[in-house]
């Protein structure tokens, strides 16, 4: 009988808070030697520092490195998913599990998807363990629903133009908007939308806009802001 192989595990660990982690991931994480992060060294990386106060050995993990550039170039993003699938697939090759930790939750516009997808068509198994989505998270924190009733919830990311996006029904969330946080609230004020804005949500430098005249320009990437057509 051959080697039984490894399980990639995809684990969400929250926006930012350690006591946001489920209880499976707890498990999964201090289950498993090999950690892979979405960074090159594990302290600059937060997904990991997010995770570290739950591991009950930190020093005894093995951390593999899988660093993804931020751009738009497919050629780049292409070499640096295939150089982390070869670290995490020879892993898997001889029987070791892999958990891969990733902000909020792995379904959520998340590079873990890409190396999941990867490593099955490998021939190698892969499970999502999910995390608390930092929207929720933000929403919970300044005491908003996201929606009731029949209304809807759009979730949206930061792209080239949001005209369309601004005019759907329901209740808008604009994903990692620091990078065009003026040009957005230009078309908030614009439209005189109800809007709250959390930067770096349930983290130590967290902060919290509850207008569109508080919301700092110089926000950074992991800003979201929740558009309501309603009040509160």
């Amino acid at each position: 009988m051959g080697m039984k192989k490894g399980i990639l595990y995809g684990v969400g660990v929250g926006p930012g808070d350690p006591e946001l982690l489920t209880l499976k991931a707890h498990k999964i994480i201090n289950e498993n030697k090999y950690i892979a992060i979405p960074g090159v060294r594990k302290e600059d990386t937060k997904s990991y520092l997010i995770a570290e106060p739950v591991m009950e050995n930190p020093e005894e993990k093995m951390i593999i490195p899988c660093p993804v550039k931020m751009t738009k170039d497919r050629q780049i993003l292409k070499d640096n998913y295939r150089n982390a699938v070869e670290k995490i697939t020879q892993l898997l090759e001889k029987g070791e599990n892999v958990v891969y930790l990733t902000l909020g939750d792995p379904t959520i516009y998340s590079t873990y998807m890409y190396l999941h997808g990867f490593v099955e068509k490998a021939g190698f198994a892969a499970e999502i363990i999910n995390g608390v989505p930092s929207f929720c998270a933000a929403a919970a924190r300044m005491g908003l629903s996201l929606c009731e009733h029949s209304e809807q919830l759009h979730i949206i990311p930061s792209m080239d133009s949001m005209d369309a996006e601004f005019n759907l029904p329901g209740v808008k969330v604009l994903m990692k908007v620091g990078g065009r946080l003026s040009e957005i609230k230009q078309l908030l004020k614009e439209r005189r939308s109800n809007a709250y804005m959390v930067e770096n949500c349930c983290m130590e430098n967290e902060r919290i806009y509850r207008n569109v005249d508080e919301m700092c320009e110089h926000a950074g990437y992991l800003s979201l802001i929740i558009v309501k057509d309603r009040e509160k």
